[in-house]
């Protein structure tokens, strides 16, 4: 078990037809940090959709022959995904593709459905038949339900967001009109802008909009509903206010990139405050301060910033190789690939060693070897997140207590266990500093939940059903 986020959505909606897949592929790859199983490319030439869907890095799936393959249009939505609900395969690549009565749709889902489980078995019971194992086709079924009777694509998403619960941003396009919908908690980021030739971006960082060269307009508020068109854009906000604003806070300490700036809120800035509010509440004696790249290097700064001891870079990380984090497979295997220790740093040093969480402590003990066969002569290692004591229901994969270490053990513990002189967390009640104090989702650390909790949280549990028939 391991923290992962489950996706990046991006899309287009440009006035006359452009190489939006080229658009999409840069866009993919500023949001490749949130999700390395898979990627996918759904254009809408004229009402005619075309896409490519593949399991693999965007440089893997979108070869030159690919890109060649997929033709120019005014639309596009574009999908890199992490699966925190379903299994890694190709079927549960996304956008999502649907065919019906009214035409076509394509979608794609960043978040989870707290009430998945309970809208699939009503769907099912009904007669429809799933092809996936992702929450992101029920929320297709239901869009798709409700235009059958709704006047428009936007009011079957609206209607639909009175049913379906939990974190969704999404982004949808049908043949003339690209839409984009944000849960009411607004658990997940996402934003629009546009460029100097007048195309329409949406995606789930602002950092992707500059990867195409869009000026950032501004971030599509909790319930708010986004209709793009080519009579412009207009905004629907019956869903507005009807949650407190929940934003998922593991966005400032770890998904989000450095450089996005999330409601407002600089990624940067809140990480470097958390690690001053480390330095403060969690100071240690030491001689330089180590960053784990990349999450962990703001904080880092900022518990230097802050206590006066010197920045250091004591490791040095593989650019050629994703996040540990967010990659499958074993992880423990993978650290020594991705990280190496500069030896000339770290030797005969008191290190304090920052992090942005600790799942298991398997990835922590691995760092501290290395730095310890380096030569490192103490380490003290701290956490720019406070621990996880309970599962998160809305993107991030941590569906049960079963594999996290902090409800095993004290803090004395865990740092014997991995091998540190000491550790410590970031306080709970300092996460409103990282944050800047606005309203946010803390229930993987405090265990207040702002939805109703699932009656069957397990990430594989579409397949332990269809194994059990």
């Amino acid at each position: 078990m391991s923290v992962h986020e489950e996706c990046g959505v991006f899309g287009l909606m440009a006035p006359e037809p452009v190489d939006a897949a080229v658009i999409c592929h840069h866009g993919l790859y500023a949001l490749q940090h949130r999700g390395q199983e898979s990627c996918g490319i759904v254009v809408n030439d004229d009402g005619v959709f075309a896409s490519h869907k593949d399991l693999g890095l965007v440089s893997e799936v979108f070869t030159k022959e690919v890109m060649a393959s997929l033709p120019r249009g005014t639309m596009a939505v574009a999908h890199t995904r992490y699966g925190t609900t379903g299994a890694t395969n190709r079927v549960n690549c996304q956008p999502i593709e649907v065919n019906h009565q009214k035409g076509r749709m394509a979608i794609a889902h960043n978040g989870n459905l707290s009430n998945a489980a309970e809208l699939r078995s009503e769907l099912e019971l009904s007669g429809a038949i799933f092809h996936t194992s992702s929450d992101t086709e029920t929320i297709a079924y239901i869009v798709t339900k409700e235009r059958l009777t709704a006047p428009s694509i936007e009011e079957a998403v609206s209607r639909a967001m009175n049913v379906i619960d939990g974190a969704y941003s999404l982004v949808l396009m049908s043949p003339q009109k690209l839409i984009c919908a944000r849960d009411p908690y607004g658990f997940r980021p996402l934003c629009y802008g546009q460029t100097e030739d007048g195309i329409y971006i949406v995606a789930s960082e602002d950092c992707a909009l500059k990867a195409v060269g869009a000026r950032f307009v501004r971030d599509v508020d909790p319930g708010e509903i986004l209709i793009f068109s080519k009579e412009g854009v207009v905004s629907r906000r019956e869903h507005c206010g009807e949650r407190k604003k929940s934003l998922c806070v593991f966005e400032y300490i770890y998904f989000a990139r450095p450089d996005s700036v999330i409601d407002g809120r600089s990624v940067h800035a809140a990480r470097v405050e958390a690690g001053r509010v480390l330095a403060r509440t969690r100071p240690a004696e030491a001689d330089i301060v180590v960053g784990v790249p990349d999450s962990g290097l703001d904080a880092a700064i900022g518990f230097s910033r802050e206590s006066g001891v010197p920045y250091g870079i004591g490791l040095i990380k593989n650019k050629y190789i994703g996040r540990t984090f967010i990659a499958p497979g074993d992880r423990a295997d993978q650290v020594r690939i991705k990280l190496s220790a500069i030896e000339d740093v770290v030797r005969g040093k008191r290190i304090v060693l920052i992090d942005d969480s600790i799942v298991r402590g398997t990835t922590s003990g691995r760092i501290v070897s290395l730095l310890r066969e380096a030569g490192a002569k103490e380490i003290h290692m701290r956490i720019s997140a406070p621990p996880f004591l309970f599962p998160c229901f809305y993107g991030t994969d941590i569906d049960s207590q079963d594999n996290l270490i902090a409800c095993r053990h004290t803090v004395d513990e865990i740092a014997e266990m991995i091998g540190a002189d000491s550790l410590g967390y970031l306080p709970a009640e300092e996460l409103c500093e990282l944050a800047g104090c606005r309203d946010y989702c803390a229930a993987c650390f405090d265990g207040n939940y702002p939805t109703r909790i699932p009656t069957d949280p397990r990430k594989d549990r579409f397949e332990r059903k269809l194994s059990e028939l």
